[in-house]
């Protein structure tokens, strides 16, 4: 192998286009992941958020002082809007029928995952969007992270060769408490945290042929459904592709574990999402490239999954509605397909598997 060739943070790409005429956004949804990313997002790229919307009126009022956001509403009903509004909707899955009814005819929208609690939840939200003529888009961000944008750009540009391996492995303590929505969802793990790899993986290797899973509970998890899992994704012969999730490692940051890998005939990558060490602070992301018999180099990077990926899916929303990009990259058409592995792997978690055979000579 021979000496690492330095690669410039200029050489690949690393973000999004910003809209020429950024339109003003109307959010839906107080909580966590408003705060602490699609904020501080919008912030850093100079958008206009003229409100916040949310039942519980008190936090509405709170995160809006805190942003200096004008106002803020109990109600989509109370809330002013005109034409040019884009509204970002980050509600749980279960509220979501409410809110896409709720939306003005043609309204151009950035949903949260996932779409809907399962896939006859998401068809039915892909059929009301389709009535209602919505511009909508899944806030699938990670594919908006400065390192995935730019090894995005290595496997479509050929630079990694065919792509060989593809592993996600995430062992890290998550802060489960923070969100009390999950309780009492039958469905956490594949649908609320690893649909972003799931979703990623698809960008990258196309549409998958069947999965293998297994999804379990964890006995400290306070009565939480599976949140630690394994699963196989076939998409061919020569692709190997798995992930290994465990959200409850609870024995110091040393051996934590956040990272993609991806390698190909012609060279490999390996991106370390840090937001998941260290939850929401996180640690910054890191992407590493081996290219021709090269030795690894690091990529300069221009930002972290949080809250730097959380530009794009605005931006791209933005530019179609104006004309300026040709298409969403992550379209409810798409999303429902990443809903559909999402059903694969539960149906496989619930009833696949090969029992091992009896032992005829067994006395017991």
């Amino acid at each position: 192998m021979t000496t690492a060739q330095p690669i410039e943070p200029d050489a690949l790409p690393q973000a999004w286009p910003r809209p020429a005429a950024p339109r003003p956004i109307t959010i839906i949804g107080a909580g966590s992941i408003v705060a602490d990313a699609h904020l501080p997002a919008y912030r850093a790229m100079g958008f206009t958020v003229a409100s916040i919307v949310d039942p519980d009126i008190d936090r509405a009022c709170s995160l809006a002082a805190r942003w200096q956001v004008p106002a803020a509403h109990a109600s989509l009903e109370a809330a002013a809007w005109n034409g040019d509004t884009i509204f970002d909707v980050a509600v749980p899955p279960q509220a979501l029928d409410e809110v896409l009814a709720g939306l003005p005819i043609g309204a151009a929208v950035l949903v949260q995952k996932p779409l809907g609690l399962d896939l006859a939840h998401a068809t039915r939200l892909r059929r009301l969007a389709r009535e209602r003529r919505l511009r909508a888009a899944m806030n699938f961000q990670l594919r908006f992270a400065p390192s995935m944008i730019a090894l995005g750009h290595l496997v479509r540009s050929g630079a990694l060769g065919t792509l060989t391996d593809l592993e996600v492995r995430v062992h890290c303590s998550m802060p489960w408490h923070q969100w009390s929505f999950l309780r009492g969802l039958a469905r956490i793990e594949f649908s609320l945290h690893s649909i972003h790899y799931l979703d990623l993986l698809r960008s990258l290797a196309g549409e998958p042929r069947r999965v293998w899973a297994r999804a379990v509970a964890h006995p400290g998890s306070g009565g939480l459904a599976a949140t630690r899992s394994s699963a196989i994704i076939d998409f061919g012969d020569q692709l190997r592709c798995t992930l290994s999730m465990n959200h409850h490692h609870a024995h110091g940051p040393r051996h934590e574990a956040s990272e993609l890998r991806v390698e190909g005939t012609r060279g490999a990558a390996i991106v370390r999402m840090g937001v998941n060490l260290d939850y929401p602070v996180g640690r910054p992301d890191t992407l590493e490239v081996a290219l021709d018999g090269h030795s690894w180099s690091d990529v300069p990077l221009l930002g972290s999954w949080f809250p730097a990926a959380f530009r794009g899916p605005m931006c791209n929303l933005q530019r179609f509605v104006a004309g300026e990009d040709a298409a969403l990259v992550s379209p409810i058409d798409d999303a429902w397909r990443t809903m559909q592995l999402v059903e694969a792997l539960y149906d496989s978690s619930d009833h696949g598997g090969t029992p091992l055979p009896a032992d005829p000579e067994s006395t017991t």
